[in-house]
C-alpha cells in the first residue's frame, strides 16, 4: 500500500488503566443521589459515552434535570478521587512512540468528555504525541455509534481503508466497524477475547502487541 495511514486510538482501557475508577465514579455519583447501581452493570458498560451508559444501568436519561446532576457528580468524583491515582499501561509510550516513527498520523477516539481527555493522556505519557483528538464533546452520539471515529477519522486527512483503530470495548469495536474502519482489539480494559468478536486481531496489551509488531496488521499497512 502506498499514501498516508492512520491509528486512532482509544484512551481508558487501552492506554490507561482506568475502567474500573470510572465505573467506581459512576456508582458513587449515583449513590450520592440515593440511587444504587451495580458495579458490575456500570463496569461492563464503561466505553460508551454516559449518554448511553446513564439509562443503560438506571433508566434515567443524562439529559433530565437528575441525569445532569447526576453526570456532573461524577465528572467531580473522578477528577477528585479517581484520576490521580490513574496509571498507563505498560509500555504504552512506546507502542505510540512505534506508531509515530512508522509514520503513521495518529488520533484520538474517546467517549471521554473533552475536560477528562487531556489530564488522561497526560496521565498515559502520551500527551505530547497525541495532538489530533475527538472526544464525545465532538459527536452527537457516542459510541458504539460510530461518529466519534468518523470526527477522528476526518481530522486524521486517510481514507478508512488505510487506517486501524485500536480499542478495548466491544463499543469501539462496534464504532470502528460502523465507521469502515478496521479495528485491533486490547483485553486490558476487561473484555475477553470473545467480547472483542469482531475485530481485526486481539493482543493482550501494548506490550503484546509490540511484541508481534512485524507480523500486526500496522506492520502490514506500512509496508
Amino acid at each position: 500500500m502506498s499514501g498516508s495511514a492512520a491509528v486512532i486510538l482509544d484512551v481508558d482501557g487501552t492506554l490507561v488503566d482506568s475502567n474500573d475508577a470510572h465505573a467506581r465514579a459512576w456508582v458513587e455519583a449515583f449513590a450520592e443521589h440515593g440511587i444504587t447501581v451495580a458495579f458490575e452493570h456500570v463496569r461492563r458498560s464503561i466505553g460508551m459515552g454516559g449518554d448511553k451508559l446513564m439509562p443503560e444501568v438506571s433508566g434515567i436519561e443524562e439529559a433530565s434535570s437528575l441525569g445532569k446532576e447526576i453526570a456532573a457528580s461524577r465528572g467531580r468524583i473522578f477528577q477528585e478521587h479517581h484520576l490521580p491515582s490513574i496509571r498507563p499501561f505498560p509500555r504504552t509510550r512506546e507502542l505510540v512512540e512505534r506508531f509515530a516513527d512508522d509514520g503513521f498520523v495518529l488520533a484520538v477516539a474517546s467517549s471521554a468528555k473533552a475536560d477528562e481527555l487531556d489530564p488522561l493522556l497526560e496521565r498515559a505519557g502520551v500527551s505530547d504525541l497525541l495532538a489530533l483528538r475527538t472526544s464525545s464533546d465532538d459527536a452527537d452520539n457516542s459510541k458504539p455509534d460510530p461518529d466519534i471515529v468518523i470526527a477522528a477519522l476526518k481530522r486524521t486527512g486517510c481514507p478508512a481503508d488505510r487506517t486501524i483503530m485500536i480499542g478495548d470495548t466491544a463499543y469501539d469495536v462496534a464504532a470502528a466497524r460502523r465507521a469502515g474502519v478496521e479495528i485491533v482489539g486490547l483485553e486490558c480494559g476487561g473484555w475477553t477475547r470473545e467480547g472483542l468478536a469482531g475485530a481485526l486481531a486481539i493482543y493482550k496489551d501494548a506490550t503484546d502487541l509490540l511484541e508481534h509488531y512485524q507480523t500486526s496488521a500496522f506492520a502490514r499497512v506500512r509496508a
